[in-house]
């Protein structure tokens, strides 16, 4: 499995930045020259870069002030930073650069199997720590992440208004006795998965699981506004979800689950607690009166109280259900089912998702990324001909893959980055209507659904360009149209190009195109030598080397069936 990571050398010296590119050179590594401090700081401020490989001999190069300024200053990160020297070097500069942070030194002349096998040791580190900061942002909010990092404490908050959310399963303990263990399981991971997702999409926070209950938070660990609509935005998209799983497994003669979802506003206290284990958590009166809320709903019901009402009700349909007494705490509290947003503030007029100027107030993208990507791939599924084996809806995917890894390794921010997915999950839609010049209507389709999701004229001209850079004779003109073109034909330089493209021959073949296995080999070489090329310094890096790999295979393979004839 390739493992793909920004690799920079910041040295002066010719020799030594050929070398080093020409051993770093594939495995996924994307080697970046600088030659100065000067070129250096753009490139960390805006990419992630795993490995720095700095001279620290040649004063231009300003080595030794690199690493003072990666130290002092926020480029750091989970940087790994490696000195390279000369063997006559003074030992007191090498000592120097690993005080001021690096954590190894290469020397010159170059022993390659040597600089592989160092950076291989330091591309897993790098790797593992992107996955121990992945689980650490899974456990603990951002917020008392940084805090943890920083003071290697979390001190225990009040927050006013903290919003808290629950669900639970209805009737799960006497549905769980007739479940296999590990068919529970899955489905339960299934379906928290999917709030996982809402969580993020309306930016509140998952706490906890406790058996089959769920409880999130808004409001408190992010400062977004209208905390108290975003929750109940989230707890709609949760019950439209579960109702919709309701209404197939229905249809399909199955057992279903089904969910109650309260939400209270109230003050609460939010700290870490424990000392091995530790976790976060929230306490006080408003956590208990929200799962009140919950218990006391019924199926398929979001029951809130008159606090969240207040703030939502010029936003949603509320139905009164009168006060609600809170066991054990003793008192009443008056509360309502949430229905749904009124038809005002809802995209065309269903009361499930919210409008582009709702999802503004809330501090939301004005893109509804994920619900688009999910009406234009179920519609990839359902029309595309059967015909189009090589552009089908793996073939989408695997290029929304490439292009998210492009992105990343080139520094996008993140709007570019739905805008160029968009791209991706449109530019093969028009083989819907049209195999040949199948480009405009790709365009065309982009241009009518996208509106729906909050995407702006704006928005729209940005996909429109990228989607028409992929057209035959056409060639990209900005960053994103050639990451787009780049990922697009990514399987060149892939261990799979083989595969991939006998699925091409036989989508040629069902459109009428034949080919002899000599005409076939030719007519790969022709596009692969003479049409091709890849655009971003990224895709030369990691892919350019495998491709020229294939094209002499291939030239051998055309070699020994002329030898045959």
């Amino acid at each position: 499995m390739e493992r793909f990571i920004n690799i920079l050398i910041i040295d002066d010296n010719e020799k030594n930045q050929k070398g080093l590119k020409e051993i770093l050179t594939g495995g996924g590594n994307n080697v970046l020259i600088a030659e100065s401090i000067h070129d250096a700081l753009p490139i960390l401020q805006q990419k992630d870069i795993g490995i720095l490989l700095i001279n620290i001999d040649d004063p231009y190069s300003g080595g030794l002030e690199i690493l003072q300024t990666l130290k002092e200053g926020s480029q750091d990160r989970n940087t790994y930073k490696i000195v390279v020297t000369a063997d006559s070097a003074s030992g007191a500069r090498m000592v120097k650069g690993l005080n001021e942070g690096a954590v190894d030194y290469i020397t010159t002349p170059f022993n390659p199997n040597l600089i592989r096998a160092k950076i291989e040791v330091f591309k897993s580190l790098y790797h593992k720590d992107q996955r121990i900061n992945q689980l650490l942002n899974n456990i603990f909010p951002t917020t008392v992440l940084n805090e943890l990092k920083a003071n290697n404490k979390f001190s225990p908050r009040r927050y006013n208004e903290g919003v808290v959310l629950f669900t639970d399963f209805v009737d799960f303990s006497m549905k769980s006795r007739d479940i296999n263990p590990i068919h529970l399981l899955k489905k339960l991971e299934y379906y928290f998965t999917t709030f996982d997702e809402i969580m993020d999409r309306y930016k509140l926070e998952k706490i906890k699981t406790i058996g089959d209950a769920y409880m999130a938070l808004a409001g408190v660990t992010e400062n977004n506004p209208e905390a108290s609509v975003r929750a109940c935005l989230a707890a709609i998209e949760i019950r439209d979800f579960m109702q919709t799983e309701k209404d197939i497994a229905v249809a399909m003669n199955r057992d279903f689950w089904e969910v109650r979802i309260g939400i209270h506003k109230g003050p609460l206290v939010a700290g870490i607690i424990g000392t091995s284990k530790i976790s976060f958590d929230v306490w006080g009166d408003s956590v208990n009166i929200a799962a009140r809320a919950e218990s006391g709903s019924i199926p398929g019901y979001i029951t809130i109280t008159n606090n969240i009402a207040i703030e939502v009700e010029t936003y949603m349909n509320l139905e009164d259900r009168g006060s609600v007494s809170i066991h054990k705490r003793g008192g009443d509290i008056e509360m309502f089912y949430l229905k749904d947003i009124k038809v005002e503030h809802c995209l065309y007029g269903e009361g499930k998702l919210a409008s582009t100027e709702l999802r503004k107030k809330c501090g939301l993208s004005p893109i509804d990324f994920l619900h688009m990507r999910l009406d234009i791939v179920n519609r990839l599924k359902a029309l595309l001909p059967d015909e189009v084996v090589y552009h089908d809806i793996s073939h989408t995917l695997n290029v929304e893959k490439a292009a998210m890894r492009f992105a990343r390794l080139e520094g996008l921010d993140e709007e570019s980055i739905q805008l160029l997915r968009t791209a991706v999950l449109y530019h093969d839609a028009g083989f819907v209507v049209e195999y040949l010049h199948n480009e405009p209507f790709g365009i065309t389709m982009a241009e009518n659904a996208l509106p729906k999701f909050g995407y702006s004229e704006e928005h729209i001209s940005v996909v429109r360009s990228i989607i028409a850079s992929t057209a035959s004779n056409k060639k990209p003109n900005n960053l994103l149209e050639q990451i787009m073109c780049d990922a697009d034909h990514d399987y060149l330089g892939r261990a799979d190009y083989f595969t991939v493209a006998k699925k091409l021959r036989v989508e040629l073949e069902n459109y009428g195109q034949t080919m002899s296995e000599i005409e076939w080999i030719e007519f790969q070489l022709n596009y692969l030598e003479k049409v091709h090329r890849f655009y971003t310094v990224t895709a030369k890096n990691i892919r350019l080397q495998a491709k020229k790999a294939h094209i002499e295979e291939l030239k051998q393979q055309l070699k020994e069936l002329k030898k045959q004839q």
